[in-house]
């Protein structure tokens, strides 16, 4: 389900973000992306996307990042090393998979990411495991 179609919508303060590849939402500790259907979301399209939570967040930020995979697309799971080593400031990962070639590409990123990833079926799960990291039970 896409987010605006949620009750977290009107709910959780937020402002979103749209670029020609997908739509972006920025909240106070977390960004939940929905990559339009068939792009392939290479390392160009994750500048872009970085340099608006730069431009959001400003300097020193720790955010989680909820990738709600509604639409089908490609992404080199590889580029979590290049991520990691050129940024920090992303904490956690919950990959929202709603069919099981979904689930399969989130399981093949886990392995390449060096942070913690989760495998959610929904958003709800998603939301509440973010929400109860340990990174910001103290905010």
């Amino acid at each position: 389900m896409r987010f605006e179609e949620t009750k977290y919508f009107s709910l959780l303060p937020h402002s979103k973000i749209e670029f020609t590849f997908g739509k972006f939402y920025f909240f106070e500790n977390f960004v939940i992306s929905e990559v339009h259907e068939g792009v392939h979301f290479d390392w160009d399209k994750i500048l872009e996307v970085i340099g608006a939570m730069q431009d959001y967040y400003g300097e020193g930020i720790e955010i989680a990042y909820i990738s709600n995979r509604v639409d089908s697309y490609s992404i080199e799971p590889q580029l979590w090393y290049r991520f990691h080593k050129e940024f920090d400031f992303i904490v956690a990962v919950a990959t929202v998979a709603y069919n099981d070639f979904a689930y399969i590409n989130a399981s093949i990123e886990k392995q390449f990411a060096n942070i913690s990833l989760k495998r959610c079926d929904d958003l709800d799960a998603a939301l509440s495991w973010i929400k109860h990291l340990k990174e910001f039970s103290q905010k």
